[in-house]
């Protein structure tokens, strides 16, 4: 049994990954007991699991996660929604506004094509198209602030172990922030200058996500701007 790399090198599609007992996870597959790489990205040991950190990859819905949308159609009792996966999102009028649709609805005056929202994907039907709700916490048509993208398969390191990472940035720049699990990300500060740090320090975690002491360095750069602030 043994690995053929190192946690964190960088593998392409066919890679032999492990010879052995071990799960095959994201980006990976078996085949007579090893295991090989199906994308570009960095390899990862943890568990008993093989798996790869897709380092550019498009959004896989799954039900539960909180996503960043924007309006691209209005249809009966329904909003389609972009949200950077291979389908299109649907939002039925139900799970809008909590009342049933009646034809005489005017949709526009609720959601109309260009407005972004934060949403839950609440199922998957049969076409695994992504069914969208917008009641709940946070959810809804986002007005203020600013959408930052950033690589979906990264955003496990912007919110860190137990949220360390996020609630470091939160603490440190006073922002609201609300993370879409497809990439994209509001950010809405108490000025300019802070949303812009924000964007930097999501630049960066998006260049370095591979890079062991992320969340040291991250720190550190705080540090320093509030040294050079002071």
């Amino acid at each position: 049994m043994s690995a053929k790399f190192e946690s964190r090198d960088i593998v392409l599609p066919g890679d032999l990954l492990y010879e052995g007992r071990a799960r095959a996870g994201d980006n990976t597959y078996r085949r007579e007991g090893k295991i090989y790489a199906t994308r570009i990205g960095l390899v990862d040991y943890t568990g008993g699991r093989v798996s790869v950190i897709a380092l550019r990859s498009s959004y896989t819905p799954i039900v539960g996660d909180v996503v960043i949308g924007t309006v691209v159609d209005v249809e009966l009792g329904q909003w389609k929604v972009d949200i950077g996966a291979e389908k299109e999102a649907i939002l039925t009028v139900n799970e809008a506004i909590d009342r049933p649709f009646r034809t005489n609805m005017n949709l526009v005056r609720i959601l109309d094509v260009g407005d972004t929202i934060a949403a839950k994907i609440v199922d998957l039907d049969k076409r695994r198209t992504p069914i969208l709700s917008i009641r709940g916490r946070d959810l809804g048509k986002l007005e203020n602030g600013f959408i930052v993208t950033m690589t979906p398969s990264k955003i496990p390191r912007l919110i860190g172990k137990k949220g360390s990472m996020i609630n470091m940035i939160l603490k440190e720049t006073g922002c609201h922030i609300i993370i879409g699990q497809n990439g994209r990300i509001l950010v809405n500060g108490p000025n300019r200058e802070m949303e812009d740090l924000v964007t930097t320090i999501i630049e960066k975690i998006e260049a370095e996500a591979h890079i062991p002491g992320l969340t040291n360095r991250i720190q550190a750069f705080l540090k320093s701007y509030k040294e050079k602030k002071e």
